[in-house]
C-alpha cells in the first residue's frame, strides 16, 4: 500500500543535487511501479524546476517501459495468441495511457459491419471482395505512400484514426478482423513487404500448397497467385524459401513491427528509442515455442 506521504516526500529529493540521494530516491520510487505515476504526474505539473521535471518525466518513462516488457515477455512466453493484444502492447511504447477498449472497439466496428454483409455461402474470393469493400471503400483505409517512413504508421491506434498505415499495419488489422469472421487469413513475412495469405484450413496442418489466394493488404486487398511471389523474389535475387510462401507467428509479426519502428526511429535519429525498441526485440527473440493464430 502507498504511502502518499512518503511518495511526495522522496518526489521532491529528485532534483537533490547529491547523486548517491538521487539514486536512493530514484530506485525507492522505481519500486512503486505504476501505482507512483499518477503522484509523479501530479508533481511534474506543480513543478518549476526544469531538472526535477525532467527527471519526472523520465522516470514515468522508465516504469512505463519496464511495464510494458513484462507485459510483451508474458503474452510471448504464453503463446502469443492474440495478435491484437501483442499489437496493443507494443502501441503503448509511444501511447501509454492508450484507452486499448476503444482500439477493440474500433475494430469490432469494422468487423461487425462486414458479418451484417456476410453471406454464408460465399466463396473465399466473394469473402475477400466483401472485406475490401468495407475495409476500404466505406472505411477509407489506404497505404501512407507520401510519408512511409513515419512511425505513426506502425501504431495501431493512429493506423485506426488516420485510415492510413504501412504494409504491415494495414495487414495487422485485415487479418484480425478476417480471423474474428471465421476466414482463414494470416500474415507472410515476405521480405521488404508484407502480405496476407488465404489458407485453405482443411490442409491445415501443412501449409505447402494449402494457400489458396494471397492479399495485398497495402494496396486495396489486391488479390494474387504463388507465381507474383516467385517473381517478386527473383526480383530481389533470393532463392526460394518456404517462410516467404507460408504463414508466420505473430511473435514473427510483432517482431517486424518493432523492426519498422526501428527503422523509422533510426531515420529521425531518435537514438533512445532505437535502443528501447531492440531492448523489445530482445525479449521476442528468446523464443518458447511455436505461436500461431488468434483467439476470438
Amino acid at each position: 500500500m502507498i504511502n502518499p506521504t512518503e511518495v511526495n516526500s522522496l518526489i521532491r529529493l529528485l532534483d537533490d543535487p547529491d547523486n548517491e540521494i538521487y539514486d536512493h530516491v530514484h530506485e525507492k520510487l522505481l519500486g512503486y511501479g505504476s501505482e507512483v505515476i499518477a503522484y509523479l504526474e501530479t508533481a511534474f505539473e506543480q513543478a518549476f524546476d526544469a531538472i526535477q521535471q525532467e527527471r519526472i518525466a523520465n522516470l514515468v518513462h522508465e516504469i512505463q517501459f519496464g511495464s510494458l516488457k513484462t507485459d510483451l515477455q508474458l503474452w510471448h512466453q504464453s503463446g502469443a495468441f492474440d495478435l491484437l493484444q501483442g499489437v496493443l502492447i507494443i502501441n503503448r511504447y509511444q501511447y501509454p495511457d492508450l484507452d486499448e477498449q476503444r482500439v477493440i472497439n474500433q475494430v469490432e466496428s469494422i468487423k461487425r459491419d462486414i458479418w451484417i454483409q456476410m453471406m454464408n455461402e460465399a466463396s473465399p474470393k466473394e469473402q475477400i471482395k466483401l472485406i475490401n469493400h468495407v475495409f476500404y471503400n466505406i472505411y477509407g483505409f489506404s497505404g501512407n505512400t507520401s510519408n512511409h517512413l513515419d512511425p505513426q504508421n506502425s501504431y495501431l491506434s493512429q493506423v485506426l484514426e488516420t485510415k492510413k498505415g504501412n504494409q504491415i499495419s494495414l495487414a495487422i488489422i485485415y487479418s484480425i478482423i478476417a480471423q474474428k469472421l471465421d476466414i482463414p487469413v494470416y500474415g507472410v513475412n515476405l521480405p521488404q513487404h508484407f502480405i496476407l495469405a488465404y489458407v485453405d484450413e482443411s490442409m491445415e496442418t501443412n501449409f505447402e500448397g494449402g494457400i489458396l489466394f494471397y492479399i495485398n493488404a497495402f494496396n486495396k486487398g489486391f488479390i494474387f497467385g504463388r507465381r507474383d511471389v516467385d517473381m517478386f523474389l527473383k526480383q530481389l535475387n533470393l532463392k526460394f524459401d518456404k517462410q516467404f510462401y507460408e504463414p508466420c507467428s505473430n511473435t514473427d509479426i510483432i517482431k517486424r513491427v518493432i523492426r519498422n519502428l526501428i527503422s523509422a526511429y533510426e531515420n529521425l535519429g531518435a537514438a533512445d528509442k532505437v535502443v528501447e525498441l531492440n531492448e523489445l526485440l530482445g525479449i521476442l527473440d528468446n523464443n518458447p515455442g511455436i505461436n500461431q493464430r488468434i483467439i476470438k
